[in-house]
């Protein structure tokens, strides 16, 4: 005797289509599309794209942003900033021999009250010595936490993702020894203005 086979509904029948939105602070520029049953379903879900495709610059491909669904009106979706990283292989391709690398973990708060962790990174041009380490990573601290007493949290992600930052952290601190580059390597958005 032949089994009974119960029709199967196709879940991506019952699903539409949502455009993710940035953040203000990117211009709300389209980010993608992602797919859902339900709209509810989509707060709290991440997305991951690269400045280059944000910005149409392919020369910033080696910035990635990652961003969280908060909110979601009609088929659109609107998104919040919650930090960046640069890619592995583009941190990889910094690193030489015979040099030497500075990182620096930063905890600042923004004049509207985000509380950040920025992490940054300095690469000398010759090995340095533990006392050029030190007064080079002090710099770094200093620069990331002033910028951060006087810019909103749009303004200094701007800053961080454009490399302005890093190319004040350089100024300042090629005097103490030679560098080579600087950079911002990572954020994250710790906790939200209250």
């Amino acid at each position: 005797m032949a089994k009974k086979t119960q029709r199967r509904v196709d879940s991506w029948k019952s699903k539409r289509w949502y455009m993710v939105l940035a953040p203000e602070m990117f211009g709300k520029s389209n980010i993608g599309e992602t797919p859902a049953d339900d709209p509810d379903k989509l707060v709290g879900r991440t997305i991951e794209t690269t400045l280059g495709d944000l910005t149409s610059d392919f020369s910033k491909q080696n910035t990635k942003l990652r961003f969280r669904i908060d909110n979601v009106d009609g088929d659109t979706a609107y998104s919040k900033f919650l930090g960046h990283n640069l890619t592995r292989d583009y941190m990889r391709s910094l690193v030489k021999r015979k040099t030497s690398r500075i990182d620096a973990n930063t905890d600042v708060v923004t004049s509207d009250g985000y509380a950040l962790r920025v992490k940054s990174s300095c690469f000398t041009l010759k090995r340095a010595k533990t006392s050029h380490i030190e007064a080079i990573r002090a710099i770094m601290d200093e620069s990331i936490k002033a910028r951060a007493k006087d810019l909103e949290m749009s303004q200094y992600i701007q800053e961080i993702v454009l490399g302005k930052l890093s190319s004040d952290i350089y100024k300042k601190a090629k005097h103490i020894y030679p560098l080579r580059r600087v950079e911002i390597r990572k954020t994250e958005v710790r906790s939200e203005a209250s």
